[in-house]
Formats: C-alpha cells, structure tokens, sequence
C-alpha cells in the first residue's frame, strides 16, 4: 500500500491546482457503477477501488493527469456518470479513476448532427438540441445522469433504437476526438468505422474527448401502457405495432407478468398479473395506434401526451431498458438479470418458446430494436430469480442452446460479456496505438494484465 501511496501523492504534488477527491467513502463510490445488478459481480468487485479520483474540467487539464500518469505507469479507469453495468468504472488495480464529468460543453448543432465534449449529460444535449427539432437517435433511460462518453463507451442501444438500431449501427456515430495514453499524449480525429473501434469496450482502448452523433427529427411523443390478459396476445401487439410502418415511434417495450408487478410507481395502472406493453408513438399516429391494441384485446391504462409528460416531467423511459430491472430490484433485491438477443423473424416464436421453458424463473423483458441490418427484431433484458451461479450459468446455456443469443452481463472481461470470443485485430491495433503503456482500465481485456501502481515514479 505504502508503494502506491508513493506514487499517488507525486501526481497530488505535481498538479495541486487539479479537482482530486481523496476521501475514501467518495473514493470507493466514484470506483463502483451498477454492476451490483450481478450478483456474481458484485461479489467479484465489491471491494475493488482506485487510490484516487480526479474531475478535470479542460483538455490541458485531462492532458496533464494523462501525461503524469502515463510517466509514472499509473493505471486509469475512465467514469462519466456511473450507470453502467458490468463494473466498467470499477479498477481492478488501484490507480486513478479519471471523471469526465466536468468536461461538458455542448459544442454545435447542425441538420441531422451534434457535437459535445464526452461528459456532457445526455438530458443536457437535447435540451440544446431540441430548438433546432432534432433529438438524439438512441438515449438510455438513464438519460438524465449518463454522459455521451459513457453510453459510447459502455452503452449499446435504448429509447430511439426501434427505429435507428444499437448506436454501434454505421451513421449513428460520425466522428471522435481521442487522446493517445503517453507521456506526451497526442489528439487524433476519428471518422467512421474507425472511431467505432473504441465503441462499448469500457474505455480500455482510448480516451474519447469529443462525439459527434447523428440525430433525429423531435415528434411530440404520446406515452401509454396497455394491458392484456394474454401474453401472447400482448406480445403480438407489440410486434404488429413495431412493424407498421406508418406508425412512428420511438420506443416499444414488452413486460410478461409478473414484471409488471414490480413497478411499484406505475401500479395504479397495471392490474396485478397482467402483460404490458409500454410504447411512445408520434401523437397524431394514436388512431392507428388504438386499432391495433383493440384488435388484440388490449386496455389502455395510461396516456400522456407530450405536453403532459414535459410538464410533469415524469416520463415512461423511465420504466425501460435496464431502468426495469431497478424499479424490480427495489422491489425484489434478489433479482437479476441477462441481455440476450433474437433471431429477426423468429423473435415472436423464441420468446414463446423461452416462456415455456423458463417461465416463472425467467420473466421477459423485451425492447424492441433494429439489427445493424436494419431488420426488426428484440433484445431481451429477461429478469432472473437467481439461486446460484450454477444455476444462471445453466439458464445461459440454456438460451444458447436455443439460438437465442447472450451478452453475459456476469463477467467483466470485455471479450467474455459483449464479444464472446477474441477481439479483431483491428481492436487490437487500436488499442496498442491508443494506449501502448496498457494503463487503461488493465484486467477487463485479455492480453492486457492487471498493473498496480508501481513503487516509484
């Protein structure tokens, strides 16, 4: 310990002018995201934390923490807001967890484009964006906390990704400004696929500074809950109400019971046991909209207009993607969760299928999402009622074994959870080109092994 406070107090003493916060409950809580949602990783990175946390509120601020580090092999572990789920912001070795938070100015807006510093808030940018009638293509529903770096280093799709995709889907991310991890750090511009090969990997192979995103036209978005007796009939709706073409919407959301049930703030609305479908559509598409629920026998239980939800400020995204699965673990603690992905075309029929053979331990939780191929299809957020690992390494094969394919959200390795295999080379050039030293976030990809903080600068 004495060999890592060396090297730590020599960065406190060569930038004092820098935000450092050295206080061990602030330390510890600033090293730790969502990943507490696993069981298994909370287990595994409970008592993990970094020496020290740095908020540099400018890029010669960045640059100097960077070149201070990277001259004493200091790991880094980047953090926007936290909300993360696989312990993205939690290092393994100590070192100093560097909080882009501070570094947030929104930069321009232009037809069908933005561009901010990574730790602007992704509530922040659309309020900048939204006078112009654009919005983001795809926010999680954390929207109000996340920073743009975080969900482009951690994140995959969300609210908006019914009709754009995953934010990994070309022409969603135009362009980065990133800085190489060296004694002398360089600023390199990065367009296209090539910026994308530090998308989702925990910001172990680069320090993005700077997005720019694509955006989308704003609609003013009716917000309801429709209820079903059936799950399959509820499931169906859902589908038929994605695949319209001439509804517009931006988020559809599918909750089997008893899901529904654990969302403590809508109960009022969802009668114990039922199926719901959670969607936002354009207001003027609500007729459209309403002929579909009835067709299928759906109530509708709740409905804001755009006005009413931005004067309440109370919103139903609130209710989606991994926001459920907090509402349901505040209800139930010892639940959990798993990412999962289906088969365009055979989404409907697996998730049955699924529901047969899981039903009751897994409860579906659906969001409905575009392929990079631009084909309609789901991705599941299931939540789990975990008895032991055994058993959820059992449920996940299970799945696999059915084609329904998983994200393991129980593992903090990169390559194990988002990959499922060896990163391509051209990641891995990226990596050693970026960060040749290996001090970012060292133990969450393989190859690159934990580092403490060595003894002397």
């Amino acid at each position: 310990m004495n060999a890592s406070i060396s090297a730590i107090e020599q960065l406190l003493l060569e930038l004092p002018e820098l935000d450092w916060i050295t206080d061990e409950s602030r330390v510890t809580r600033l090293s730790q995201d969502f990943s507490w949602f696993s069981p298994v990783l909370n287990r595994q990175l409970k008592d993990k934390r970094a020496d020290v946390v740095v908020r540099p509120r400018t890029e010669d601020e960045i640059r100097a923490v960077v070149s201070a580090c990277a001259r004493r092999g200091v790991p880094i572990t980047l953090r926007g807001s936290g909300t993360g789920n696989y312990g993205q912001t939690t290092p393994l070795a100590g070192g100093v967890v560097l909080d882009m938070t501070g570094y947030n100015a929104f930069l321009w807006v232009k037809p069908g484009v933005a561009r901010a510093q990574a730790g602007i808030r992704l509530g922040e940018l659309e309020k900048q964006t939204k006078p112009s009638g654009q919005e983001m293509r795809c926010v999680p529903s954390t929207y109000r906390s996340a920073t743009l770096g975080g969900l482009f280093g951690g994140g995959f799709g969300g609210v908006g990704s019914i009709n754009y995709g995953p934010l990994g889907a070309p022409g969603n991310v135009l362009g980065i400004r990133a800085m190489t991890i060296e004694p002398e750090p360089q600023m390199v511009e990065l367009r296209g696929a090539e910026a994308m090969r530090m998308h989702h990997l925990w910001g172990t192979n680069g320090l993005v500074l700077e997005l720019e995103v694509a955006l989308a036209p704003v609609h003013p978005w009716l917000e309801t809950l429709v209820t079903f007796d059936q799950l399959e009939d509820a499931l169906h709706f859902a589908d038929k109400l994605a695949n319209a073409p001439g509804i517009v919407k931006r988020e559809i959301a599918f909750f089997a019971a008893p899901i529904s049930d654990h969302l403590a703030q809508l109960a009022a609305h969802l009668p114990k046991g039922c199926h719901t479908v959670l969607s936002l559509v354009a207001e003027y598409c609500e007729p459209a909209m309403l002929m579909l629920a009835e067709a299928h026998g759906g109530t509708v239980s709740y409905r804001k207009t755009g006005a009413e939800v931005q004067k309440s400020n109370r919103t139903l995204m609130e209710f989606t993607w991994n926001h459920t699965t907090l509402h349901a673990l505040k209800i139930d603690p010892t639940l959990t969760y798993l990412q999962s992905g289906f088969v365009p075309g055979r989404h409907v029929e697996q998730i049955i299928e699924m529901e047969k053979l899981l039903g009751g331990e897994v409860m579906m939780h659906i969001e409905f999402i575009r392929n990079v191929a631009g084909l309609m299809t789901c991705s599941g957020l299931q939540l789990v009622r975990f008895s032991t690992e055994e058993r959820l390494s059992e449920i996940i094969d299970i799945h696999r074994a059915h084609n329904v394919h998983i994200n393991n959200p129980h593992v903090n390795i990169v390559e194990d959870g988002k990959a499922g295999g060896p990163l391509p080379p051209e990641f891995i050039e990226m990596k050693k080109r970026f960060d040749p030293l290996g001090l970012l976030n060292p133990g969450k990809l393989r190859g690159w092994p934990v580092k403490a903080v060595p003894a002397t600068a």
